[in-house]
């Protein structure tokens, strides 16, 4: 008689855990920072791999690019409702902008109680260096064909009709953010306006329902699947053997010094 078939052992919930941690935006390969096209065999395998009970996602991001944080949350969101797996997000140091988009692609939202969380705006900034180069004799030569390719020329004075068209681009974006903040967070939201680009503390945050709680990913983890849950992280995206080696020569050595100080600027906004 086989007594195991009888009486089947049951097996301890499995829960995959993504680990989103960086700027959000287009990356070279092995670049640091977050893409659709990185994460996408990180977040299928996640969802499909051994019918997980659910997907963790412990968030650490200061933002980025918002097609790209729309990419993420849209590809876990599909994902989530096909398999129909929950998914539960956690913030670490800071979901802000392009990081709490991530977050809101969750079922619930969790935060330590000093973390940062929100930033629910779009930005554009850069640098205007047409007195730099008048000052130095430099002449700039520009030919397009139609009118808005020299768009925000940053050695060129700023044009009024230039920072209107900007300005139409910034807000079509915001709308988007905040039509999928609302679709997600719904009735938990306080209702009062949370979309100026405000950032809260975790503790902060519960009262605005842009979280619904403070708590960490193991114990909360195991409160919600059983002491017995095994909590298994999906592999990040892999970075170029170059990288690994210390051998990154020229325009990837320039590249990634580039990558470092945009991302150290995004993390500088919230004191980290």
């Amino acid at each position: 008689m086989d007594l195991a078939r009888l009486f089947p052992r049951r097996r301890a919930p499995r829960v995959a855990l993504i680990r989103l941690q960086g700027a959000i935006g287009i990356t070279r390969p092995g670049s640091p920072g977050l893409s659709d096209a990185a994460l996408a065999p990180v977040i299928e395998r996640a969802f499909r791999k051994g019918k997980p009970a659910a997907v963790a996602l412990v968030i650490n991001s200061p933002g980025g690019s918002p097609v790209q944080s729309s990419l993420i949350a849209a590809r876990i969101r599909r994902l989530a409702d096909e398999t129909h797996v929950p998914v539960h997000a956690f913030v670490e140091d800071v979901a802000a902008s392009g990081g709490y988009w991530l977050a809101c692609a969750a079922d619930d939202i969790w935060a330590d109680e000093t973390s940062v969380v929100g930033s629910i705006g779009v930005i554009s900034s850069g640098f205007g260096l047409d007195g730099l180069i008048a000052k130095h004799g430099i002449e700039r030569r520009v030919h397009t064909a139609g009118g808005s390719k020299s768009f925000l020329d940053p050695f060129r004075p700023e044009k009024p009709e230039d920072i209107a068209r900007l300005t139409r681009l910034l807000e079509d974006m915001h709308r988007a953010f905040k039509a999928h903040v609302t679709a997600r967070r719904g009735t938990r939201l306080s209702g009062a306006d949370l979309f100026t680009g405000e950032v809260w503390t975790g503790a902060q945050a519960v009262a605005t329902g842009l979280i619904d709680g403070t708590a960490h990913a193991v114990p909360k983890l195991k409160a919600l699947y059983g002491d017995k849950v095994r909590i298994v992280p999906a592999n990040g995206p892999r970075r170029s053997w170059l990288r690994l080696l210390g051998a990154g020569l020229g325009a990837e050595v320039a590249g990634a010094l580039l990558d470092t100080a945009e991302e150290r600027a995004l993390w500088a906004r919230y004191g980290l």
